[in-house]
């Protein structure tokens, strides 16, 4: 097996592209896809964000403080992709891809009503990195969709059909290869035999 030698690029892939709402008072609210998000802590709950300055939304996002994570179904891919070309300088997103405005109680600014998960954030610290400014923010809430629960009263995430982007493309998430903790867990059958 033989390697090549690259230089130095963003290779982690694939990462959840999503679609980042934020809204100036007394504007329009609008939407920005990024695929450099993720989680940074637990407790507290944060995340962060990586915006690149010129980017309309950054300006609204570290004016305000504020911006919504709006995870991305398969059948939201297309709305995605475009509210990730057009700018809302020229464009109204949530009236152009006949998207529905959320209002909840965690923050002022809009959830993506379509999307099945939605993650109120309130902006904490802003690193200036080079391309992209990283803003780090905590979790104040989250809504999902009633339609992914299971009967068990369970979010059932995996029924949500969520996208991945890898290195310029867009994938649905294939199926289930295990779950946290499978490789070490004793399977059922093996420690019924041993208890007999």
């Amino acid at each position: 097996m033989s390697k090549q030698n690259w230089k130095p690029g963003n290779m982690l892939y694939p990462v959840p592209a999503v679609m980042v709402s934020c809204q100036r008072p007394g504007e329009k609210a609008n939407i920005i896809t990024l695929a450099w998000a993720g989680t940074i802590c637990s407790d507290p709950a944060m995340v962060s964000i990586s915006v690149r300055s010129e980017r309309y939304s950054h300006d609204i996002i570290e004016e305000t403080g504020e911006f919504v994570i709006n995870l991305v179904t398969a059948e939201l891919t297309k709305k995605c992709d475009w509210c990730g070309v057009k700018s809302g300088r020229n464009f109204d997103k949530f009236k152009e891809m006949k998207l529905t405005e959320y209002k909840s109680d965690f923050l002022g600014i809009p959830a993506i009503d379509e999307s099945p998960v939605n993650i109120y954030c309130k902006v904490k610290k802003v690193e200036r990195l080079g391309s992209h400014d990283m803003f780090i923010a905590e979790v104040v809430g989250v809504t999902v969709d009633e339609k992914y629960m299971d009967k068990k009263g369970r979010f059932d995430l995996g029924a949500a059909n969520l996208m991945a982007y890898s290195h310029g493309e867009y994938f649905a998430l294939g199926k289930k290869l295990g779950k946290f903790g499978y490789s070490v867990k004793k399977s059922a059958k093996k420690s019924h035999k041993k208890k007999r």
